[in-house]
């Protein structure tokens, strides 16, 4: 493998042609505004704490204060020592965001298809398949960039594993390693885990090939290839990997301790989320259309239906002015799924999938089985709990390891959206070739529109026979709008149907069309190409546009600065103690962006916390309130004025108690919490704390002296040994405590709370947040970028020898 610059050069300019595409669908970046993502705007909210102490210290804290009564920052964008494949990962995305993460979809797949012998024009065509397929958007519109992220390096991680089993074993095995190591810094393992099912699925079709050819042994070798490779990528991030290990076994992805729910019912047991949670966004069957006609189930929960439509008539027809009418068209319940929530089809493309069909007639061997095999995979499991394939989801839930630590089954249609690109390229690869006759060409292509076009044709003319068009919450629309709205939105749903469905008919003829010019040599190979790839661009751009275009942009100060503090935020942060805030007039992130707030926005909570928030906090417990040291409830009276009620009642930061009592179970400890006075008697389930009473002396005091989030100090005065408890969340995988200067072990009390004896007279306590498993993984992280660094020079080195004795 000799670098040629002639050779080069077209491949330079597919990716300065990528840059274009990229900035170009998000033009608005050039002129300085950002795309307004709502998770983003959470995930700001929930990290400002960390960011504006890294700001102010030029230090990292890995613990905040700012939610949830306070967890760890792994997943909140928390920077790792000596995390140098970050730092190439920030290099790929030199780009604007979200342009970045479209570039890196469009070069990952393009890499993709040049490693598996593909010609440039074809690669190219490819990436501009993947790079638009709906969902890959939509989720750019919304803001699950990790996720984003995590998918564009999915192609790279494949053409690793590729040219290992292509016996390409050093170029092989540092793409893989490097990969992998990309995929793994996007951090989003649900994303990686779905992978790693596709690469099963790849492993074992190449199993069973190798011993058909008899090559196990070259299959074997590659396997431990690719594994030594994995294991380099995980040293790459050891850091990220190993935390986020460590703080799953304590979040809600893992076992909670209760066996009952907050209003005493009996709890399902799992070590996992909980099975109605992981499957509550479920693919129905009909929405598999919705990856061939976008709207064909109305598109997403709430869709632009224009002036032209039954519900603008309907909105005249009862007084509406032709401004208001046209107002309330623009979010209309148009989706008749079974989904809580869409927000767009996840459409791959008419011409795609008309390409994918015909790949299924003309392309052979194990390129196929694999391809398919992972796209019926993902397609069955998408469907999560509905019948008839709910089976497979409880089979995967109850006995694939770690399948049940995620949610939104939905969400592995991303190997689908892989998967059928790929194939759908293979089947102009065999067009354009000469490995099958040119008739046996033409009939594939003949069978292929009857297939495609005809599905469309039968679902154009029979609509109504087969589909009634009536969604799941329009009972509720009928009880409170009346029969006669139900009556025009079920005519917008068979409008926005017709239109696309016709739009999909059209556009497999045309697609078809040009393959078949091309077979009769009425269109050369070039053309032929450009063509395909101009329809597949309006088909896939024109839908994208539909849900994330210059309307997602707003300034770039909104989005760095997403929420305005009221006048209850102003009041409370005139405040100079320490305490928290509970705001019950909003949700998210908001209250976390201003203050050490109770609440928060997040996929993986502390999971004793979050029993802790479902059993007491969402109940408005004075008591539970008082225990986490909650000064100020956010609070709206009745004219909707928003103003700070203040809890005096609070325990403060720490407190001594009279009693410390042993109870029997997690559950028992829970529910005491509704009334314990929790300022005189702690309650603990851990062994190394006996049922003990304290004299507290009137004149006993905890204050505190210094509070950060990762550090904080206070000073102890009693006549008489104590036991005291502090108003933090217990976390004792990086939180140490010393008295006077000397490490202590302290303890877990009412549930969440961290606690510890303190003996008489005057002491300094400290609390520390020193988790080894930072320590641990940088270490490895360093010695894991060294090998890379030898393994890469080495590689070189070698294939550049290899290279000069063929030469000579």
């Amino acid at each position: 493998m000799q670098f040629s610059l002639k050779k080069s050069i077209p491949h330079i300019l597919v990716l300065i042609g990528f840059v274009v595409v990229s900035l170009a669908y998000f033009s608005p970046v050039l002129k300085g505004k950002a795309i307004f993502q709502s998770d983003i705007m959470h995930y700001i909210g929930m990290s400002k704490q960390q960011n504006d102490y890294r700001a102010n210290t030029g230090e990292e804290t890995y613990w905040t204060n700012s939610a949830f009564g306070g967890m760890p920052t792994y997943q909140l964008g928390a920077k790792y020592p000596h995390n140098y494949i970050k730092k190439l990962d920030l290099t790929l995305r030199f780009l604007p965001r979200p342009a970045d993460y479209l570039f890196l979809y469009l070069m990952g797949f393009y890499v993709l298809l040049l490693v598996m012998k593909v010609d440039f024009k074809l690669a190219a065509l490819g990436a501009l398949a993947f790079g638009f397929s709906t969902y890959l958007i939509i989720i750019l519109g919304v803001g699950h960039n990790a996720k984003a992220h995590a998918i564009a390096y999915m192609p790279l991680v494949l053409s690793g594993i590729l040219l290992v089993f292509r016996q390409q074993y050093v170029y092989g095995f540092l793409l893989t390693a490097v990969a992998m190591a990309l995929e793994l810094v996007a951090n989003h393992f649900q994303m990686t885990y779905y992978l790693m099912l596709l690469v099963i699925v790849l492993g074992i079709v190449y199993a069973i090939d190798a011993y058909k050819k008899q090559c196990l042994p070259h299959y074997f070798k590659s396997v431990g290839i690719l594994a030594l490779a994995v294991v380099l990528a995980l040293g790459l991030n050891a850091t990220n990997v190993l935390a986020t290990k460590e703080y799953a076994s304590e979040s809600t992805r893992s076992q909670s301790e209760l066996t009952i729910n907050p209003d005493g019912s009996p709890k399902e047991i799992t070590s996992g989320l909980d099975r109605d949670y992981i499957t509550e966004y479920s693919y129905g069957l009909l929405e598999t259309f919705n990856l061939y006609i976008p709207r064909f189930m109305g598109g997403g929960s709430y869709e632009d239906v224009g002036k032209e439509s039954a519900s603008y008539d309907f909105f005249l027809s009862i007084g509406a002015t032709p401004l208001q009418a046209l107002e309330q068209t623009k979010q209309m319940p148009t989706y008749w799924g079974e989904q809580t929530i869409v927000e767009a089809p996840a459409y791959i493309g008419a011409v795609v999938l008309f390409l994918f069909v015909l790949a299924l007639f003309l392309v052979k061997g194990r390129l196929k089985w694999w391809l398919v095999s992972g796209s019926i995979m993902a397609l069955v499991l998408s469907y999560g709990d509905s019948e008839p394939f709910a089976f497979i989801t409880n089979f995967f839930i109850d006995y694939v390891p770690l399948y049940n630590k995620f949610r939104a089954v939905s969400s592995i249609q991303v190997i689908l959206e892989l998967c059928v690109p790929i194939l759908a390229v293979f089947g102009l690869v065999r067009v354009f070739n000469d490995f099958d006759d040119k008739e046996d060409k033409i009939k594939a292509l003949k069978v292929t529109v009857i297939i495609s076009a005809g599905l469309a044709l039968v679902f154009l003319l029979f609509k109504s026979s087969l589909f009634n068009f009536v969604g799941a919450n329009d009972g509720l629309y009928r009880q409170n709008y009346g029969p006669q709205f139900i009556d025009a939105i079920i005519k917008d749903r068979k409008m926005l149907f017709t239109q696309d469905t016709i739009r999909t008919f059209v556009l497999v003829l045309l697609t078809a069309g040009v393959v078949f010019l091309y077979l009769k040599e009425k269109l050369s190979q070039t053309k032929a190409i450009i063509v395909i790839g101009l329809l597949l661009v309006f088909d896939l751009v024109g839908v994208d546009r539909r849900y994330v275009n210059s309307d997602n942009f707003v300034s770039a100060l909104k989005v760095n600065k997403p929420y305005n503090a009221n006048q209850a935020d102003l009041r409370i942060q005139k405040d100079p103690e320490h305490f928290r805030v509970l705001d019950v007039t909003s949700g998210g992130a908001r209250a976390a962006y201003f203050h050490n707030s109770l609440g928060g926005y997040h996929a993986a909570k502390l999971k004793r916390y979050n029993d802790l928030y479902e059993f007491h906090v969402l109940r408005n417990n004075l008591n539970v309130l008082s225990m986490l040291n909650t000064k100020y409830i956010i609070a709206e009276d009745d004219e909707g004025n928003i103003f700070p009620y203040t809890n005096t009642e609070t325990n403060g930061n720490a407190w001594f108690v009279e009693e410390v009592k042993q109870v029997s179970s997690a559950n028992e400890e829970i529910q005491l919490l509704d009334s314990l006075n929790t300022k005189r008697v702690a309650i603990t389930t851990m062994p190394d704390v006996p049922s003990k009473t304290f004299r507290v002396d009137s004149l006993a005091s905890i204050v505190v002296e210094d509070y950060k989030p990762n550090y904080i100090r206070y000073k102890s005065n009693s006549s008489s040994d104590g036991f005291a408890v502090f108003s933090e969340v217990f976390y004792d995988k990086g939180w140490n405590a010393y008295l006077d200067g000397n490490l202590v072990p302290h303890t877990r009390v009412n549930y969440v709370l961290r606690a510890m004896p303190i003996p008489s007279g005057n002491h300094t306590i400290e609390f520390k947040f020193e988790p080894q498993v930072i320590k641990t993984g940088s270490s490895i992280a360093l010695a894991s970028s060294a090998v890379l660094v030898l393994l890469i020079i080495g590689g070189l080195w070698y294939q550049f020898k290899s290279n000069t004795k063929e030469s000579a």
